[in-house]
């Protein structure tokens, strides 16, 4: 098989879809890998490092595109990305339909047989993919928010963990999933004040077990919700519902309530966000104000630290496109149960239920559409 890597041209995003290391694997197995020229330099990675792990290298995207037989790549595809797929190409990447119909409708017209990195799963019911970019952001979530909260940035002027004789700042996260337990092992590191809401007793109890008194745990419902974003000094939204819209936790008039400087980290932004007043934001300019709460919403969090995030996701993503390179989409979904949930979209119809119904389209099952 013909691997395409190109470029990633999202705002600001300097990750790419394969390393050197990735590509000497592709082509131990008998594949061949050309890449777009220059496409991971940013994060030092240059075409001489992919010429030796026995990569070709391409001028542009639309060579690539016109030619291989996958695509691996980090982000959602650009609209001028989607145009240059064709119909039995197959896509391998972040797509976070859910929210996003234009981009939905252009891979859809497309005929392209497209796999979400953010819908695979694991035999413990985890996302094998989604997991080393939630821990990047997570973890990141806390030092915007931190930086968020100087004076400068519109903030309150708190340090996240106090100094003597100084309170801690509060920080609340929504969702104990794999972000919020990131972003709580940063925050508790830097001496704030740390609660997690969540719906899941067994998770909080989980949550408690690790950290015991230095972090509280609370169930999240309306009213613990508004008692505890109201009193915080910064909020992470971390809530996540797999290839569905998130959940709108925070509505506006909960803002009112909220300290004037206080910040709010959205996460989730890439699946719509969790609060109501969000919207998406870029590195260049990642925040905005209102009714006086600092709102960091960046959709490619983990494209601030592309290089740490490429390895990562270079790890994880791996092993799925060897399979899908070695036996082909349809052997290898077949073969994978856990890879066939990662299936959102195959000529022209979509195959993700959750997906479907946040767009308001039908879908066929992943069953029916590999047997198509």
């Amino acid at each position: 098989m013909l691997i395409g890597v190109p470029a990633e041209i999202k705002t600001l995003e300097s990750r790419i879809g394969m390393t050197p290391g990735a590509v000497r694997e592709a082509v131990a197995h008998g594949h061949k890998v050309v890449v777009q020229s220059n496409g991971g330099l940013k994060i030092g990675l240059t075409n001489d490092d992919y010429v030796a792990a026995g990569a070709t290298i391409a001028d542009t995207a639309e060579e690539i595109f016109a030619t291989a037989d996958m695509i691996v790549k980090v982000k959602e595809p650009q609209p001028q990305e989607c145009k240059m797929l064709r119909e039995g190409q197959l896509l391998f990447t972040y797509l976070h339909l859910a929210p996003d119909p234009v981009q939905a409708q252009g891979l859809l017209d497309s005929g392209c047989t497209a796999i979400a990195y953010e819908t695979v799963t694991s035999p413990r019911g985890g996302l094998p993919l989604l997991a080393p970019m939630s821990e990047v952001a997570g973890r990141m979530s806390i030092q915007a928010g931190a930086h968020c909260l100087e004076m400068r940035q519109g903030g309150e002027g708190i340090l996240l963990g106090g100094v003597p004789g100084v309170p801690a700042a509060n920080v609340v996260v929504l969702g104990g999933g794999v972000v919020g337990v990131n972003a709580a092992r940063m925050a508790m590191g830097l001496g704030a004040n740390v609660t997690v809401l969540d719906k899941s007793l067994s998770r909080l109890a989980e949550l408690d077990a690790l950290y015991g008194p230095n972090l509280k745990t609370i169930y999240s419902s309306k009213d613990t919700v508004d008692e505890y974003v109201s009193n915080a000094d910064l909020v992470i939204g971390a809530v996540l519902i797999p290839g569905a819209a998130a959940p709108k936790l925070v509505k506006k008039d909960h803002l009112k309530n909220m300290k004037n400087g206080a910040v709010v980290v959205d996460v989730a932004i890439d699946q719509g966000g969790c609060f109501e007043t969000s919207k998406a934001t870029t590195h260049v300019e990642p925040t905005y104000i209102v009714d006086g709460v600092v709102h960091y919403c960046v959709a490619n969090m983990p494209g601030g630290v592309a290089r740490t995030s490429t390895f990562a996701l270079n790890n994880a993503t791996m092993p799925f496109m060897i399979a899908l390179a070695n036996k082909g989409f349809k052997q290898a979904l077949s073969d994978d149960p856990h890879l066939r949930e990662g299936l959102n979209v195959h000529a022209g119809k979509l195959t993700n239920a959750a997906v479907a119904r946040d767009l308001g389209k039908e879908y066929i099952s992943t069953t029916e559409a590999i047997a198509a």
